[in-house]
């Protein structure tokens, strides 16, 4: 059944995944079947879906997972993955993998293994730290970053491995028993984390038994026993009483409960009554994370995970800014150095674009001081403050990064060639006023005196 909560199958395309009568028998030494782990499965994994695969242990969820994966083939049956063969490499670079255990190299530390992960994907050294560290503050483990994952817990662990599964940002994301050996808190924000990523439209295969977990996060579920497929639907369709009815109502006293039970035994004929009233509770969960949270406010110090930040900018699909943005406006201005028409223009976007990524200057307050006499250009102490894309100006004005420049932005600031000789006639860009914006709050230029500046 297609959950409500969706679009159809026909208007996302193609499913991700494709299962068709998957049979997985496991032999002897002489070729003697020993162990029929799946029988006869099938199932579709639609696009933009979190999908649970729900079993006890030994029902062939872990079988059926690694036979997606390509690392187990089948004895029957056919599985595509994006409608390749799951052996295709190319395949596997838009997966993410949780395994059920955490295989880890003992002797890294948290960083080193994520560092580890992300040049398997080839993922580019900026882009790799970026993510690093956001996938490390999301999971609470940024203060602990530099100790060996020999010395975490299990729950720790569990974590690191969570930041593996995400480092390439999966079109395909695949967990297995994720939030075995976390406590509540890391549930719960494993749990939100599915249920964004499914929000933004990544594709989640959910494998657990721990049954309250996945009813929190998926849109559609099977059940499986014996290796065989015994039920699939939604998370409506397959819990929802069809011999019962709930009517929640403000605090009523005994009287009132009487008299309706009175009016339901009459309107059917003595055949149906009042059965139980109860007074609603909390989950023992919102009690545990409320107790913490409190604990937290008042500063109570541990010495283990800490509750995670936000969801890594990367997962929530926000466009990187900073420094591809600079380079992409002055790789342009430099496209048409004969016209002053697209220069002006040119130079016009990059000061608006460097004014969004620095903190703004106006409304400076008492403090403020100002360059011209008349008071007409208002400046800060607080010009130069940490904030969105801050981190990519300031390490521009250090002359920080790649020792060798990449991009017009570094060399208009970085290089002392840049600094020293005049501008060619021609050029489109005024790198004065990338210089003024990009000056420290003291009055230091952000590459060289004042004097030496080109006007």
């Amino acid at each position: 059944m297609v959950n409500a909560a969706h679009p159809s199958t026909a208007a996302l395309g193609s499913p991700v995944v494709v299962v068709q009568h998957l049979t997985k028998v496991f032999k002897d030494f002489w070729l003697r079947g020993r162990a029929r782990a799946v029988d006869g499965l099938s199932f579709e994994i639609r696009p933009r879906e979190v999908f649970g695969l729900l079993g006890p242990n030994g029902s062939g969820k872990s079988t059926t997972i690694k036979i997606i994966l390509g690392l187990l083939s089948a004895t029957s049956g056919r599985v595509a993955v994006f409608g390749k063969s799951p052996t295709d490499v190319a395949v596997k670079k838009r997966i993410g993998y949780l395994p059920e255990e955490s295989y880890l190299y003992p002797f890294l530390d948290a960083r080193e293994t994520l560092e580890y992960y992300g040049k398997l994907f080839g993922l580019e050294r900026r882009t790799r730290e970026k993510r690093i560290d956001e996938l490390l503050d999301m999971i609470g483990l940024t203060s602990a970053q530099f100790r060996q994952v020999r010395e975490y817990s299990k729950g720790m662990q569990r974590r690191i491995g969570i930041a593996q599964a995400l480092i390439n940002d999966p079109d395909f994301l695949i967990l297995d028993e994720p939030t075995t050996g976390l406590d509540p808190i890391g549930t719960r924000q494993v749990k939100d984390l599915i249920i964004e990523l499914g929000r933004r439209g990544k594709t989640v295969l959910l494998s657990s038994h721990l049954l309250a977990d996945v009813e929190d996060c998926v849109d559609r579920m099977v059940v499986l026993y014996g290796g065989m497929k015994r039920a699939e639907g939604t998370c409506e369709s397959l819990l929802e009483s069809q011999n019962r009815t709930t009517i929640e109502t403000d605090t009523l006293d005994d009287q009132t409960v009487a008299e309706i039970d009175e009016v339901i035994r009459r309107r059917s004929s003595g055949g149906n009554s009042v059965l139980r009233v109860t007074r609603p509770r909390q989950t023992l969960e919102a009690l545990f994370l409320r107790i913490v949270e409190q604990a937290r406010a008042e500063q109570v110090a541990t010495s283990g995970a800490t509750h995670g930040g936000q969801t890594a900018s990367f997962l929530r699909g926000e466009p990187d800014s900073g420094r591809e943005l600079i380079d992409r406006l002055l790789a342009g201005a430099q496209d048409a150095p004969g016209d002053p028409v697209a220069a002006a223009s040119a130079n016009a976007a990059i000061v608006a674009s460097l004014s969004a990524l620095s903190p703004a200057t106006s409304g400076a307050g008492p403090s403020a001081d100002t360059d011209a006499a008349d008071g007409s250009v208002p400046r800060t102490e607080a010009a130069y403050q940490p904030g969105v894309g801050s981190s990519v100006i300031d390490s521009l004005v250090r002359g920080e990064g790649d020792p060798a420049p990449r991009s017009v932005s570094e060399r208009v600031v970085t290089e002392p060639s840049a600094v020293a000789p005049a501008p060619p006639p021609d050029s489109a860009v005024d790198r004065s006023l990338i210089d003024s914006l990009l000056a420290r709050p003291d009055g230091e230029a952000a590459a060289g005196d004042e004097s030496e500046r080109p006007r």
